[in-house]
């Protein structure tokens, strides 16, 4: 890979930093199973609101248009602790007609605690039908797409 395209491929690359807190942890003083898709998950929201200007409460309420997920699959691979920021990376990795898949990975002092991907549909919110991506955000969604 080449010095401008390791750019281009790293500008794509979305960081949103947790503070991990001892209310998330379970009795193994690591944090909670369940945590870690809220994690990714919140990192998603402020991706979308970053890129498109809409996070998902105002996507939803003052556009009318809806992302629910239909999948999810992650992996864990290391204990995420309060010990560390968590760092969570985001990818848009395909925008389909309807639907798009991004990737998360949450790293905490350099070490990959999770991966996982995760797949949205857009939908007219009020009434819950799949709609195509609306093309003012397939424009701006276009350019974000991991090669």
């Amino acid at each position: 890979m080449d010095d401008i395209t390791n750019r281009t491929a790293q500008s794509k690359v979305f960081t949103h930093v947790i503070t991990v807190r001892w209310a998330d942890c379970d009795p193994a003083k690591i944090a909670y199973t369940g945590r870690l898709p809220n994690f990714a998950l919140e990192a998603i929201d402020e991706w979308w609101g970053v890129h498109t200007g809409y996070d998902w409460f105002h996507g939803n309420v003052d556009r009318n248009v809806g992302t629910p997920f239909v999948h999810l699959s992650m992996d864990f691979r290391s204990p995420v602790t309060p010990r560390h920021p968590l760092v969570c990376e985001v990818r848009l990795l395909r925008l389909g007609e309807s639907s798009i898949r991004f990737s998360v990975r949450g790293l905490q002092d350099g070490v990959l605690c999770f991966e996982g991907e995760f797949v949205e549909v857009f939908v007219e919110a009020d009434v819950h039908r799949k709609i195509p991506a609306p093309d003012d955000m397939r424009t701006k969604l276009e350019a974000l797409v991991v090669d």
